[in-house]
């Protein structure tokens, strides 16, 4: 029996596992998928809001402030990468001017400092690569950047660390009320819970039907991206919006946390929750749309496209609160800022649970988490130092990116370590550079099937590897 049991690995569901293993709660995660940040947390901006967008008195604002105001504190003590590079959102008609203005004071009565309106000339002073056409821009100084990746696998593993138990490749099929909580089926038998916390992303409507007939909208919106070369990295140094629409906000231009560009997304509600496939239509969309901000961007160093899932809630605002069914609680519609308001839900779900169960501190909690050391941010004095010790850090398996067998064999060896070529990539960066894995991939796949104990052809990109699939159909 849990106390909790929590329903779906992304961001939201990593960042609420972690904060509820600082109380004496016996935690669980159910993901899906074979593997953390599987889902809208894997494909997305990567921007840490200032929180100037969401409108006031929502939960969108509140918690995009607080997990704004959170992230470098947490960034350091958890050892993920996050950098507070700022912002633009850009106007190129006059007579939107007075929307700059709007948007200031929204900002101001959220609670955001470092937020002013400049003229098109001073805008490109600060970033000379922006477009002639830019007549104003409201500057937002605290808003960052951040690995999406990194972020949910550090919730994720200090989580792990502090008790909370992980059931990957698990399928919620059902649920089930009774008098002592819940019991959820799943494709690998069933667990029974006190309360459950609903946080599957865009599969959230159909957990939450499982239990309730209230009818909870969920629609995914599909966003299409292009991310360039790290040659590309540095034509803005600050994330690059445009006045925002009923559809969100717009293409943006941004450099990455590892020194990439990035340009997206596009905004189309679809009824397939699993359709991630990119389009033409939507990259030209992506192309045109970016060059209205930013002057000679380099599509030419396109290195790869991809596609992320938004959960979009019908109520336009997160609905984070407990279902008519006591101890159901639903974390959903958690599209952006939910990246950036996460710690900050993780709070929130915490406090509807003391409401339903009995709050203990946990005084083994362990507030730290060590990451994969990454070779490149290395001296060479400490490169060398780390080579005696561990002669695989001494081996290049990634060219493009510079990832070491080191890194790839802590990936892989590590708690809730990775099982699948995505997996590596993502903890590593082994795969994400020009050449997007074509080098590094039999490398990676050889030492995965090696710790697996299972057939180089039986690795995987993603998703649970073909022996354990023909196991589970038989």
């Amino acid at each position: 029996m849990y106390d909790v049991l929590i329903i779906g690995a992304g961001v939201v569901g990593c960042a609420a596992a972690m904060e509820l293993s600082k109380y004496k709660l016996k935690v669980c995660v159910a993901e899906k998928e074979s593997d953390v940040c599987e889902g809208t947390s894997k494909a997305n901006s990567a921007i840490i809001h200032a929180g100037f967008d969401a409108k006031e008195g929502t939960l969108k604002a509140k918690l995009n402030v607080l997990g704004s105001q959170m992230m470098g504190d947490l960034a350091k003590k958890l050892d993920f990468a996050y950098k507070r590079n700022g912002a633009m959102v850009l106007c190129f008609d006059k007579a939107d001017l007075p929307k700059l203005d709007e948007l200031e004071q929204r900002a101001r009565n959220n609670g955001v400092d470092g937020v002013r309106v400049v003229t098109g000339d001073e805008a490109r002073k600060l970033e000379p690569s922006l477009s002639d056409e830019v007549c104003g821009a409201l500057v937002a100084d605290t808003s960052g950047i951040v690995c999406p990746f990194e972020m949910t696998l550090a919730f994720a593993e200090n989580a792990l660390q502090n008790g909370v138990d992980f059931k990957l490749s698990t399928l919620v099929t059902g649920i089930d009320k009774n008098e002592n909580g819940f019991t959820v089926h799943t494709s690998r038998g069933d667990i029974q819970t006190k309360v459950i916390i609903n946080a599957a992303g865009v599969y959230a409507d159909k957990i939450h039907a499982m239990v309730s007939s209230k009818p909870l909208g969920i629609t995914p919106r599909r966003g299409e991206y292009l991310l360039m070369d790290k040659a590309a990295g540095s034509l803005v140094s600050r994330t690059i919006f445009q006045l925002p629409t009923k559809m969100g906000k717009g293409i943006l231009v941004t450099p990455t946390v590892h020194g990439n560009l990035l340009a997206g997304p596009t905004a189309e509600n679809i009824d397939d929750k699993d359709n991630v496939s990119t389009t033409k239509n939507g990259l030209d969309e992506v192309k045109a749309k970016a060059a209205l901000s930013v002057k000679n961007i380099p599509f030419g160093k396109v290195i790869t496209s991809f596609t992320g899932l938004r959960a979009v809630g019908d109520t336009g605002d997160f609905i984070i609160a407990q279902s008519d069914v006591k101890g159901f609680i639903n974390a959903a519609g958690i599209e952006s800022p939910g990246l950036s308001s996460a710690p900050a839900i993780a709070q929130y779900l915490c406090r509807i649970v003391g409401e339903i169960l009995p709050l203990e501190i946990n005084p083994d909690y362990i507030g730290t988490r060590k990451g994969i050391t990454h070779f490149t941010a290395l001296s060479k004095d400490e490169q060398n130092e780390l080579i005696k010790r561990e002669p695989a850090y001494g081996k290049i398996v990634c060219r493009c990116e510079t990832v070491t067998e080191g890194e790839i064999l802590d990936a892989i060896n590590r708690p809730l370590g990775a099982t699948t070529l995505d997996g590596v990539k993502r903890r590593t960066r082994a795969g994400m550079g020009r050449c997007q894995a074509g080098f590094c991939s039999p490398t990676t796949m050889s030492l995965i099937a090696k710790k697996l104990g299972i057939k180089i052809q039986d690795v995987r990109k993603s998703g649970v590897y073909s022996t354990q699939r023909r196991q589970d159909d038989e």
